[in-house]
């Protein structure tokens, strides 16, 4: 028993490792992530990812000029989610309102962007008869879908509880959903409540995963991969999305390959903005020409895409699996 014990690699199993002066607060954060009260800290997060991407698809935008005046959605949307979301962190009705309808807008606004991208590749010369060659040349075909995964956060955060919500509450809560799910009431907004929400955290991760990768492939394809670094993030595509998916039959893989897939993506991220920095400060001008050189060099944030589908993996990891309905 002992010896199996050893093997486990569940959160729970784990944090009894975590060395004295920091286990009490490491126990508190995830039984906080495993009973769904972590709204505030998620809030925080969803501002600061929103105003990264209100950065990122204004230059990306700027480069095409705005030729579109739809082009300044996501910049606007972007940025009133940040602001929403900040206001989350110290108000319940704020998550509750502002931030929740403004995540499920700007998740519509990607939706109707990625209709945008698949008509400008479409109008480029030979459309999508040269598919290779408009991908990489076109607008990128799933940047407006990874556009919305502060807001799909910003969605799940509205529906938690908050840090301070009492541990009677959460059990509270609990029992509530069990009553809705004998009674035929329970929903998926029940199980974000009480941080039941792993499988569903992880067709999401698989799908996110996968725009990543692709959008990595084109990326780096239009430098020929020049660096043999610039395949990591190709590799570490199918085994995230694999163990993503697998962890949605296995709880096993759930507690095993896809922590240490996401851990390996988080590191890759982290990794690949050092090299995209590089790549900047060695562009003619350097450090004379910052905002020429970030504007037209590599995408600064764009390896950060790839760390955070290792979060949203970790995220799967840590919160706890849906009942069984």
């Amino acid at each position: 028993m002992n010896s199996l014990a050893l093997f486990d690699t569940s959160p729970k199993a784990l944090v009894k490792f975590v060395p004295p002066p920091f286990g009490g607060l490491v126990r508190t954060a995830l039984d906080h992530v495993r009973h769904g009260r972590f709204q505030r800290s998620l809030s925080l997060m969803v501002a600061a990812t929103s105003a990264v991407s209100a950065l990122e698809v204004g230059y990306e935008h700027y480069r095409g000029s705005y030729s579109n005046p739809v082009m300044y959605t996501p910049v606007v949307l972007s940025g009133a989610l940040a602001v929403a979301s900040f206001a989350a962190v110290f108000s319940r009705r704020a998550a509750q309102t502002w931030m929740r309808w403004l995540s499920w807008i700007t998740l519509l606004d990607g939706v109707v962007g990625f209709g945008f991208h698949i008509r400008g590749i479409r109008r480029k010369p030979g459309g999508w008869r040269m598919p290779v060659t408009n991908l990489v040349m076109g607008p990128p075909l799933f940047a407006p879908l990874l556009f919305g995964t502060s807001a799909y956060l910003g969605v799940l955060a509205s529906y938690l509880q908050r840090e301070e919500d009492s541990e009677t509450g959460s059990y509270v809560l609990d029992a509530l959903a069990v009553g809705r799910e004998l009674t035929g009431r329970d929903d998926w907004r029940n199980d974000i409540r009480v941080g039941r929400f792993q499988k569903h955290f992880c067709i999401v991760v698989a799908a996110y995963t996968v725009c990543v990768g692709a959008e990595s492939w084109y990326s780096h394809y239009k430098n020929n991969f020049a660096y043999r670094v610039q395949w990591s993030p190709i590799l570490l595509t199918p085994l995230l999305s694999g163990a993503a998916l697998g962890s949605l039959k296995s709880e096993r893989v759930a507690n095993t390959l896809l922590p240490a897939a996401s851990a390996l993506a988080m590191v890759d991220g982290v990794v690949g903005t050092y090299f995209h920095v590089r790549g900047i400060l060695r562009k003619p001008g350097g450090r004379t020409k910052p905002l020429y050189n970030t504007l037209y060099g590599p995408p600064i944030f764009a390896p950060m895409l790839f760390a955070a589908a290792g979060m949203l993996g970790m995220m799967a990891y840590l919160v706890r699996r849906e009942r069984s309905r």
